[in-house]
């Protein structure tokens, strides 16, 4: 009897296997179709980014133009002001898209923590009626940084500060250079870092829940996600730092963002746009927007240069050529990545090497965070624009490219 058994055992044991191999493999193919389905949505926000940023350049670009021709103290160049400021923040809004677009990848430059906190909450108070006191001194080391995500991180912990206040009241801002030992109790490697502190005068935190706080989707307030102060935690961490807290209630709460220290010294803005050469300088674009080429007409006007352009590769690189056949070279061109039609960025600049092997090739694109972007000499290039880009950044670029050129002549 038990031998008559042994099948019917077999038999179910075999089913049992089977139901678990057909259960494993509608797993993985809920898996590769939820894959492919963020892997779309990344492509779509991506495309949606270069586009915006594209937009963005010529948006921005007028703004600072415009304003060169306003009075500081007119009602027009403080409507101009405010919105260069908005136009600051749909570049933040297609930088995260970017960074959704490539799994949260991070586009670090050198930039200073003191000025970004000026240029966010520089006129000392706000139409809530929060004030903001600063204490920011100016030998704060530089930090190599993703700006948009750390404005992101300052942002969600200065609002949070305005919300515990109900916008009335006070907000001091401060920040130093301080070394971390390596018996430090804090979560970092030794080293030096930056520490900005943002202190309310709320009620304080409970310590119930300071423990809580960075948990996402806890909230004590009213209309909240719960998510701010989780993604300025994430966002630090991603960075090399971390985020503390200090409160007691009644005494209001203070956090303290760390990051580490960067060698070198950050550029600060300037929007002047003086005329940086002493004879005028002659400037290739590639570009395929007509509205980018429109605005970079009249940036680079006000650089003292001229400019010719070019919808794609094979366009500029005939045009480069016949400019060195007729002894008028050019002294830089500036290279959009990522054209609609024709030849790319990376395809031209080799083929523009081969017919001048030093040609002073700049590299511009609204994909902030391709690789090319940040390793742009490895391709050939000598300079790197991300758009959108100010008037200030153009100058700057076209200063060093040109500047490099003619000291190598020399």
């Amino acid at each position: 009897m038990e031998d008559k058994d042994k099948p019917k055992e077999r038999l179910i044991r075999e089913l049992a296997e089977a139901r678990k191999r057909i259960s494993e493999m509608e797993a993985m193919e809920s898996e590769l179709v939820q894959s492919q389905k963020m892997e779309s949505l990344g492509l779509l926000a991506g495309g949606i980014a270069h586009e915006f940023n594209n937009i963005l350049t010529a948006i921005v670009g007028n703004i600072v133009l415009a304003k060169m021709y306003a009075k500081p103290g007119l009602e027009v160049f403080d409507i101009l002001t405010e919105a260069e400021k908005a136009s600051q923040r749909a570049e933040e809004i297609t930088q995260q898209l970017l960074t959704f677009s490539k799994g949260g990848g991070i586009f670090k430059k050198l930039v200073s923590l003191r000025e970004i906190i000026i240029d966010m909450l520089g006129r000392g108070k706000d139409n809530t009626g929060t004030r903001y006191e600063f204490f920011l001194p100016d030998d704060l080391h530089a930090v190599e940084v993703d700006e948009g995500q750390i404005r992101q991180a300052v942002n969600n912990l200065v609002t949070n500060a305005r919300q515990a206040m109900h916008g009335e009241g006070r907000i001091r801002i401060s920040a130093e250079n301080i070394p971390v030992a390596p018996a430090s109790p804090l979560s970092l490697k030794e080293g030096d870092y930056v520490r900005l502190s943002i202190e309310d005068e709320g009620p304080g935190i409970d310590d119930s829940n300071i423990e809580k706080i960075f948990d996402p989707f806890f909230t004590t307030k009213d209309r909240s996600s719960g998510l701010g102060l989780t993604g300025s935690f994430s966002i630090v961490s991603n960075h090399g730092g971390c985020i503390t807290v200090e409160s007691k209630p009644g005494s209001g709460a203070i956090f303290h963002i760390y990051l580490p220290a960067a060698r070198g010294k950050a550029k600060v803005p300037d929007d002047g746009g003086k005329n940086l050469f002493s004879a005028r300088k002659r400037i290739l674009i590639m570009d395929d927007e007509e509205i980018v080429r429109t605005v970079l007409d009249r940036m680079l006007l006000q650089c003292g240069c001229e400019s010719t352009f070019a919808r794609e590769g094979s366009e500029m690189l005939d045009i480069y050529r016949s400019a060195m056949l007729q002894g008028h070279p050019f002294d830089a061109v500036i290279v959009d990545l990522v054209v609609s039609k024709g030849m790319g960025g990376k395809e031209a600049v080799g083929k523009l090497l081969e017919i001048d092997p030093e040609a002073r090739a700049i590299v511009s694109s609204g994909y902030s965070d391709d690789p090319i972007m940040s390793d742009f000499r490895q391709y050939g290039f000598r300079g790197v624009l991300a758009k959108p880009y100010r008037l200030s950044r153009l100058n700057q670029v076209l200063r060093e490219v040109i500047s490099e050129k003619n000291s190598l002549a020399g």
